[in-house]
């Protein structure tokens, strides 16, 4: 399986959270893979850079330099806009870090942890696991269910 760590569960792990460190270290010892969506790593290292954090930033340049960080190509682009005009119609707003965290995440093939589950919850065609990788169902994409009628 692979593994996407939004923003708010590398936040969690950099704190100490033993869980999530825990969860991890499990899924890579049984095949899984992790990678940081870009989005993601742009949102961390904001953070840090912002609250003049240097300790968590050095922290996080060592969980980067341990895992893959993703990168956007067309079709990701091409899947967030597709995820912000479905969350439009439906009147579900999105942010606009959210929409491309699960657009990388839908195009790659990779399960989300976020201790967020509720921003995701209106995009269809996305695994989620809360931070502590427990399975949320996933909802079929829009356009999937528009091919099947």
């Amino acid at each position: 399986m692979k593994y996407a760590l939004d923003a708010n569960s590398i936040s969690f792990w950099i704190r100490g959270d033993a869980i999530i460190a825990d969860k991890i270290r499990n899924e890579i010892s049984q095949g899984s893979s992790i990678v940081i969506p870009p989005t993601a790593y742009y949102e961390v290292l904001r953070g840090f850079k912002h609250k003049s954090a240097p300790k968590k930033e050095q922290v996080f340049s060592l969980i980067c330099n341990s895992y893959d960080i993703g990168k956007m190509d067309i079709s990701s682009w091409d899947e967030a806009a597709e995820i912000y005009a479905q969350s439009r119609k439906i009147g579900k707003a999105v942010e606009d870090s959210d929409i491309l965290i699960a657009a990388y995440c839908i195009i790659n093939g990779c399960t989300l942890v976020t201790n967020n589950t509720k921003h995701f919850v209106n995009i269809s065609g996305l695994n989620t696991h809360d931070k502590r990788m427990k399975d949320n169902p996933q909802r079929p994409r829009n356009r999937d269910i528009q091919k099947n009628l």
